[in-house]
């Protein structure tokens, strides 16, 4: 699932040319692609609004709209996004498009269908109310950051997971910042000193700055308007079971944490003493390190197919 690197790379490919342009109807292919309305109320609410900015709220667009409207857009597992003229390549995994007053229109594709938008008027409650903060806003220091950690009891890597702790990040730069800030993904936040938690604030933040100037990790389904990111190609550990650990030289490892596969380094990852007893259970399901290419490179090329079958069928 794109995470907050991938979608703020979509939103500022998106902002110079979707700024000021006029939506004047909405065609809905798959109804359940728009969340709480049914797509006539959608496309009557929709139509005559200029999009005045394009943003993001951690791992959703945000189009703002005129009149105080704005249309949120989460493209879970396979959502895209492309502006193309009105008419063009017909393609069977368009779900949503929106047209456009200057004969374009804005077309939602989502092979998987998990893909949601949604409409909200002024009056409407905040979608984001119990969205955490944006770890890449200067709101987010250090100090905001221990705060927040130290009223929380559960293992890091869960923690690093919620929405309502921390916006945007996902499995992969959950992973890579834990590996970057040496801390075992299963570790407990009340047994961090100070020094562990500044570790990780920074390495949040430095990471997710990367992946931006990169334009997101194109692993799966993710590519953006522009094309597709390149942070796959500098992740430490994320995928790369088997592989050297970038830093010590051994095995990168893998674990089931709450449904999410989570990749470290059991030799720089350390567990503490305390926090082992109640992890016993997920590490003996540890898998064996045996190298495998990063990632399998049959998914590699399937997942690199789909994208130029994507772009490919806008005309790009």
């Amino acid at each position: 699932m794109p995470e907050l690197p991938e979608v703020e790379t979509v939103a500022r490919d998106l902002r110079p040319v979707i700024t000021g342009a006029t939506i004047v109807d909405a065609t809905t292919f798959w109804p359940r692609t728009i969340r709480e309305v049914d797509p006539e109320v959608f496309s009557n609410g929709v139509a005559g609004r200029t999009i005045e900015g394009v943003g993001r709220r951690g791992k959703q667009l945000v189009l703002d709209l005129s009149g105080g409207a704005f249309l949120t857009i989460h493209l879970k597992m396979t959502g895209q996004l492309f502006v193309v003229r009105q008419g063009g390549h017909e393609d069977p995994y368009v779900r949503l498009a929106l047209a456009l007053a200057d004969g374009r229109e804005i077309r939602f594709r989502d092979i998987r269908k998990f893909g949601r938008i949604g409409l909200y008027l002024p009056d409407d409650a905040d979608p984001f109310a119990a969205t955490g903060p944006e770890p890449l806003s200067d709101a987010f220091t250090v100090a905001a950051f221990r705060r927040r950690l130290r009223v929380r009891k559960g293992r890091l890597k869960p923690l690093l997971l919620d929405q309502t702790f921390v916006a945007g990040v996902g499995n992969i730069y959950a992973d890579e910042a834990l590996w970057a800030a040496r801390l075992h993904p299963l570790r407990t936040a009340p047994t961090l000193r100070p020094p562990d938690e500044r570790r990780l604030w920074v390495a949040i933040r430095r990471i997710l700055a990367e992946a931006v100037i990169r334009r997101g990790s194109s692993i799966d389904d993710y590519t953006a308007p522009d094309g597709d990111g390149e942070m796959q190609e500098h992740l430490a550990v994320y995928q790369r079971t088997g592989q050297p650990c970038p830093r010590c030289g051994r095995p990168i490892r893998r674990i089931v944490v709450g449904g999410r596969a989570t990749h470290f380094c059991s030799w720089d990852q350390r567990l503490p003493a305390i926090d082992r007893p109640g992890a016993r259970a997920i590490l003996r399901g540890m898998s064996t390190p045996v190298r495998q290419s990063p990632p399998a490179e049959r998914t590699r090329r399937a997942a690199a197919t789909r994208r130029a079958a994507a772009r490919a069928s806008v005309g790009g």
